[in-house]
Order: structure tokens, then C-alpha cells, then sequence
């Protein structure tokens, strides 16, 4: 079991908005909000000032003047952090919205009505939870019994608090793998403030304690699966400088029980220039486990490999493609593009496939898959899990949830059935179990609080067993599913939220998101704070489903990819003018918000069209895509984004870079830019160098940067609720939220 997202892949980019940080959006004008503004000039202002020249006329100089905010934790570079962070918290801290909306969001935050999300381990039910007794968080456990009653009676396993005091360490979880069939233990990831670096140490759960003398991996980027309770694969820095250009492990070793790290005995080596190696341990319910080793070759392209007692096989798998589960002796495969097999068939992209096991490890050149799931024209595949007998797949239909059953029968078919669960909503799984046939699904909306709900899946309807009570006032607020028609004639789907009697006269500030890559799919989702701290108050939510993303299956991604991805950029200005030519908004009242790639987005946005917005939020962005290889983990999205090496991509590069893309003498709109000091993801470093241009230009900004919290809006409850004010109140000031 792994209590964590179980594509080393997709653990390389950031999780949904919505499992990090849930922030709202709408803001205001600030005077003097830049460095050159200040009435005493510190040694960074200096600097500052003396590059103003450099960069006055919009080009891009051989030297970046700013190159020194890259040193993340350099004296000068944080000297320069807190500057910004006082000047930012003085103008956005000190409004009048700001107290309301900090208690608002930290009282949700810390709701002990949430719903605790369930992982299913041993027959177990496990949580691990923040609140405002627990900032690090408790992992802790109930029976399944126990977990359906209104007032869950838990069982402490592991407090990070208490954990983190005794060590004098900054402990914050990030997830654990724990060994199946049995269950009984797990690999505990311990991160430093937030970090994707992470200590990981083995944990009893009978004892609830730390093994003595068990398996412990120092602090590095790693990845590692159980072979058994006694052995595991592992891929780290197990040499200095044996990582990839990306900054993940491209060696895997086979670790014993008992034996120190030096004593490791390599099984695979990748290459230096791959994005990193992932290693996957697949059991299933009838006793089968199968030992994979996936190479990344890039962000999208896998090598897949098979541990067999003779070695490793590799497998004749398309590159692009997904290994979802084991059932059945069964290997499940996600198909991210045509696969052509050895015997002529043609296995249609965004399908699921079944492989046998026993002919996979017989035969691994000449694999004969089964189909399972075959995506329609407005519909494409979302996910998957195994349980003991079943497997669960859900799917997207026009952006809307739905999930089905999927049986195997000994003649080697595939029935399946409809899940019986509410409609015009986002389905997702949350979990399932290897031991039983029981399952978790969430059930959520734009209006309607996100529920919980209970399958047996080898028969009859899920059964709701908790729901979110209501957190914010939706009696007057309707959502519809509109389109726009991008230049190039695509229709792009969106979803507006606001209120029933909506003057359709431009005057409705109007917050506007979107993601746009790695075919991460954007669905309705009920947002405490939004609702609170902006649909309540009169504004309007708009989701904008733009191609990178995964909405309509594969295709819709890859029609973004490297050069064409002016065509992501194009839909969400398209969405934008479409809701202002209906009369929804105004540019005057329109916001925007976007983390991560969603970041780069705003970036691009800021750029193209500032007559377009009054508010943009740039979130824990990329923003220097000339340099963006080299930051952080850059280097493992160049295929996404493409590569400043290949001449044709560095020249569109060039073209849609924000941080080279800036020009004096625009009218941009007053942007709050922001990051954390800890992300080792994506990294501080574009958004302190697109703030430090803007400030040498003598453009207005706000830049904040939360000292801790990894890739999202802080670690704690009480830092993410300050970010999520803060923002709220920018959006409020500038778009005239009342």
C-alpha cells in the first residue's frame, strides 16, 4: 500500500490546487509597493537599482542581472525576501478585509468537521490530520466500524508535533509505503519544512514506533519499493553527483534487511539525462506481485522493466503509458498513445488494457493485451484502482465524474457495471483495499460540499457515510457549463459560478483559473474558502478547462505540447473575452490565479494581454523559461515544455518566457506574485527574479514568499491560511469586492 500518489512521475509535479493550498482569489491597487520606491536603499536595493538600466528597454541581456536571487538561501538573497515580504504584508495585512478573511480561512482550515480522508492498510482504517493542536500533523488509525460512526474514536500511530519536539527537527509528512501482502510495516516519509527531499525510516504499525535497526534512508530525493518485508529496491544519491540533470536518482540498488547503504548491490542504472527511475511493487488479491523498475526518459516517455528471479526483462510497452495495478494475475496498463502490438492490432490511445502476467514474464517481447476501456468522443479516462476481485475506474465525461466496476472473468473477458453515484459532479477515488472488495469515492461540486461514499464493488449501490457540512451560503448561486471558441476554432468548455440574479452588465468582480499541462484535468470542486471568502460576498468563480490539460483524454494534452502551446495561452484569453462579450465581467473585474505550470500561465497572460485583467495572482510559478532547465527540477519538463538546446523551441521559448517577455511602458495590471523559500520543485527563483524586474522596471507588484511549505502555500494550517487571506484580500482591493 502506498499512501501517496503512486506515479513517481506525477509526485514530480505538484498535486492538485486542491490537495495543497485552496486559495481564493481578487485584489487591489498598492502605492509604492517596489523596491526603488523606498526612502532608505539597503545593499539589495542597490542592486536593484544598478540593473534598472540593464533591463529598462525589455530585452534580454547576455549577464541576468539577477541571477543572484537563484542562491536560494544566500544572506542577500533572503535580506531581499524579507524586504518584500514587510512592504507586502504592510499593504495586504494591514486592509480592512484582512482579519475577517485570515480568521475565516484558518477557522475552515482547522474545522474538526472535515471529512478525514480514509486509507485502507491491514484492515485498518488510517488518517493523517492538521489542526491547530497538531501544526506538524497525527497520523492516526480507527476500525472500519469505527470510522462509520459520527464520532470517530482514533488512535494516535505517529505525532509529528511530538516527534519533531523530541528531535529539535522541522517533521512534516510526506506519505508513507508500506509493505503488501502483510501490512505491517511502512516506510515513513519525514520532510524538512516541506521538501520533496525527504528522510524516510521504517515504522511498525503494531507498535506504532520506529523499527529499531530497521531500513533508514538519509534525507535525499528517493525512490523505493518492497520486494518483501525483508528487502526492498531503492533508488537514491547513493554516489555524490549520482543524481539526473533533474535532480532524481537514476540508480537502483536492492537494500537488505540489517545490511548498511554501502552494502546495496545495484539492479539497474539509468542514464544522467533521464528524468529519474521510479520503482513500482504491484500485489494483488490472489497472492501475485509483480516488481517493476519504470526509467523516465523523459516526463512522458517510460522504459518499463520487470524483476524476474533471472534478471530484469524489459517490456514491450508503448513509452507513452501507465502501469495502474495488478489484479487477477492481471497487469493493468493506461495507453497514452496508439500502441501497434507484435501481432498487428492497434490498442487505441486513452484506453486501458489488461496484460497477463505469467505470458508477460514468459514472453516480455510479445505482449497480448486485452481491452478494457476504450474512451468515447467527449469522454476519457480518469483513474484506477485495484481492490481484491474488482476494479475501479472512473472517467470523465464532458469534464463530469463517473465511475464504473470492472470484473475479470476466468475466460479471460472483462465484465463491468455503472456505479449508481450522483451526477453533474467530480468522481474521484480516494482509496481501495488489496483484502476486500471495499472501496472510498468523493463526491464533490462548485455548490454542493464534498461527500464520502462507501462501495462494496462486487455488488449494489455506495452508501454516503460522511458529507461536509455546508460552509458557506450556496442559496443563491447557480453554476453552468458554457464554451468558448478559441482562434483556431477548438471549443474550450468552462464553468462559471454566481449568483442567480447576476447582472449581465460587466460589474460582477469575476475570479478566473485554469492549469493547462501535463494533462492534469481541471473539475468542479467545493472550495470552503472561495465560497466564503468570495462567492458569499458577491463575486463569481470561473474554471476554465484548457488544452495541456487531460479533459478529453490524451490528445487534449498533447495538442499544447513545446511549440504549440500559444494554443493553451489562446483558450484561456479566449474564455476570458467570451465571459466579458456575455457580460458576465469586465477586464476591470476580472482576476486571475494559477500555480506551478498554472503559475507560467499567468506569466503568459500578464504579458499578452494586461488589457485583459485587473488582478493576476502567480503562484509558486515558472516565469524564467530560458533558465527554467537549470532551477530545481526544471530539467524533467522539457518534455512538456521543450528545451532552449533544440533552436525551434528555444525560439518559441523566447516568445512566451514572462520574466524576458516584460516591457516599460506597458499598462499592466498591480500582480501579487508569490512562492515559498522551500519549494526544491519548481524553486523560489522565478518569482523572486520576475519581482526583482518588475521592481527595476519601476512596475508596481506585490511579492511575498513563505519561508517554509515546500511546493504550495505554506506547512502549516495557520501559513497556508495567511497565504489564502492575503490573496483574498489582493483580490478583493483590486477588483472591488465589497
Amino acid at each position: 500500500m502506498i499512501l501517496r500518489a503512486r506515479s513517481g512521475r506525477n509526485r514530480r509535479w505538484w498535486h492538485h490546487p486542491r490537495n495543497g493550498y485552496d486559495l481564493g482569489l481578487k485584489a487591489a491597487a498598492i502605492e509604492g509597493i517596489n523596491v526603488m520606491r523606498s526612502a532608505r536603499l539597503s545593499s539589495v536595493a542597490v542592486s536593484l537599482l544598478m540593473a534598472s538600466a540593464v533591463w529598462a528597454s525589455g530585452d534580454t541581456p547576455a549577464d541576468d542581472p539577477f541571477l543572484w536571487l537563484e542562491q536560494v538561501d544566500s544572506p542577500r538573497a533572503m535580506e531581499w525576501v524579507r524586504a518584500e515580504n514587510a512592504k507586502t504584508a504592510a499593504v495586504l495585512e494591514k486592509d480592512p478585509h484582512y482579519p475577517g478573511m485570515y480568521k475565516d480561512a484558518l477557522t475552515i482550515a482547522q474545522a474538526q468537521d472535515r471529512i478525514p480522508l480514509p486509507s485502507i492498510l491491514g484492515g485498518a482504517i488510517y488518517n493523517f490530520w492538521q489542526d491547530e493542536h497538531h501544526a506538524h500533523g497525527l497520523w492516526r488509525r480507527t476500525s472500519m466500524d469505527g470510522y462509520r460512526q459520527a464520532n470517530i474514536a482514533w488512535t494516535p500511530v505517529l505525532d509529528l508535533d511530538a516527534l519533531s519536539a523530541s528531535e529539535k527537527a522541522n517533521w512534516f509528512w510526506s506519505g508513507a509505503e508500506c509493505a503488501e501482502p502483510a501490512e505491517r510495516v511502512c516506510m515513513v516519509e519525514l520532510s524538512d519544512g516541506g521538501e520533496d527531499a525527504v528522510t524516510v525510516r521504517e515504522f511498525d504499525l503494531k507498535s506504532n514506533s520506529f523499527v529499531k535497526g530497521g531500513f533508514v534512508l538519509p534525507k535525499g530525493k528517493q525512490e523505493l519499493g518492497w520486494e518483501n518485508e525483508h528487502s526492498m529496491l531503492v533508488g537514491r544519491e547513493w554516489s555524490p553527483g549520482e543524481l539526473t540533470t533533474s535532480g532524481y536518482p537514476y540508480v537502483i540498488k536492492r537494500l537488505a534487511r540489517g545490511e548498511p547503504l554501502s552494502s546495496a548491490r545495484e539492479v539497474f542504472r539509468g542514464n544522467k539525462s533521464d528524468v529519474g527511475t521510479n520503482v513500482l511493487s504491484l500485489h494483488d488479491g490472489q497472492g501475485h506481485q509483480a516488481l517493476i523498475i519504470e526509467r523516465d526518459v523523459t516526463f512522458f516517455e517510460v522504459e518499463f522493466n520487470l524483476v524476474r528471479d533471472k534478471g530484469l526483462a524489459k517490456l514491450a510497452l508503448p513509452s507513452k503509458a501507465a502501469l495502474l495495478g495488478l489484479i487477477d494475475g492481471r497487469l493493468l496498463v493506461e495507453l497514452r498513445e496508439d500502441w501497434k502490438t507484435f501481432d498487428g492490432r492497434t490498442m487505441p490511445q486513452g484506453s486501458v488494457v489488461a496484460l497477463d502476467l505469467a505470458a508477460v514474464r514468459a514472453a516480455p517481447d510479445k505482449l497480448k493485451p486485452t481491452l478494457l476501456y476504450e474512451p468515447g468522443a467527449r469522454k476519457a479516462f480518469a483513474e484506477a484502482r485495484v481492490a481484491q476481485n474488482h476494479l475501479l475506474l472512473a472517467e470523465l465525461d464532458n469534464v463530469k465524474g463517473r465511475a464504473y466496476v470492472y470484473t475479470p472473468e476466468k475466460s479471460g473477458a472483462w465484465s463491468h457495471r455503472a456505479l449508481a453515484l450522483p451526477d453533474d459532479a467530480t468522481i474521484e477515488i480516494v482509496d481501495t483495499d488489496l483484502h476486500s472488495d471495499l472501496a472510498f469515492l468523493s463526491v464533490t461540486g462548485f455548490l454542493t460540499p464534498s461527500s464520502l461514499w462507501l462501495a462494496d464493488l462486487k455488488g449494489g449501490a455506495p452508501n454516503q457515510v460522511k458529507s461536509l457540512p455546508p460552509k458557506f451560503d450556496a442559496s443563491n448561486l447557480k453554476t453552468e457549463q458554457l464554451e468558448a471558441t478559441s482562434p483556431d476554432g477548438t471549443k474550450v468548455p468552462y464553468f462559471v459560478v454566481h449568483r442567480n440574479d447576476i447582472k449581465l452588465d460587466g460589474s460582477t468582480p469575476t475570479m478566473m483559473t485554469a492549469y493547462g499541462g501535463f494533462q492534469v484535468s481541471e473539475t468542479p470542486y467545493y472550495s470552503a474558502t472561495t465560497g466564503k471568502l468570495w462567492l458569499e460576498r458577491g463575486g463569481a468563480f470561473v474554471l476554465a478547462n484548457i488544452r495541456g490539460g487531460g479533459e478529453f483524454g490524451p490528445a487534449w494534452h498533447e495538442a499544447g505540447l513545446k511549440t504549440q502551446r500559444q494554443r493553451i495561452y489562446d483558450d484561456f484569453a479566449a474564455v476570458a473575452k467570451d465571459l466579458i462579450a456575455k457580460g458576465y465581467t469586465s477586464p476591470a473585474r476580472l482576476g486571475i490565479k494559477g500555480g506551478s505550470n498554472g503559475g507560467l500561465l499567468m506569466g503568459v497572460e500578464f504579458n499578452q494581454h494586461p488589457e485583459l485583467w485587473g488582478a493576476v495572482s502567480i503562484e509558486v510559478p515558472l516565469l524564467d523559461m530560458m533558465r527554467y532547465e537549470q532551477i530545481a527540477a526544471g530539467s524533467s519538463w522539457v518534455g512538456e515544455y521543450g528545451s532552449v538546446s533544440v533552436p525551434e523551441e528555444k525560439a518559441f521559448l523566447a516568445t512566451i518566457s514572462p520574466y524576458q517577455n516584460l516591457k516599460a511602458g506597458v499598462k499592466y495590471p498591480l500582480p501579487l506574485v508569490w512562492t515559498t523559500t522551500k519549494d526544491d520543485r519548481v524553486g523560489p527563483q522565478h518569482a523572486r527574479k520576475f519581482a526583482a524586474r518588475l521592481s527595476a522596471m519601476n512596475l508596481p507588484y506585490l511579492y511575498y514568499e513563505v519561508i517554509e511549505g515546500g511546493h504550495g502555500a505554506g506547512a502549516t494550517l495557520e501559513e497556508k491560511s495567511a497565504m489564502t487571506a492575503r490573496e483574498f484580500v489582493y483580490f478583493a482591493r483590486q477588483l472591488s469586492l465589497p
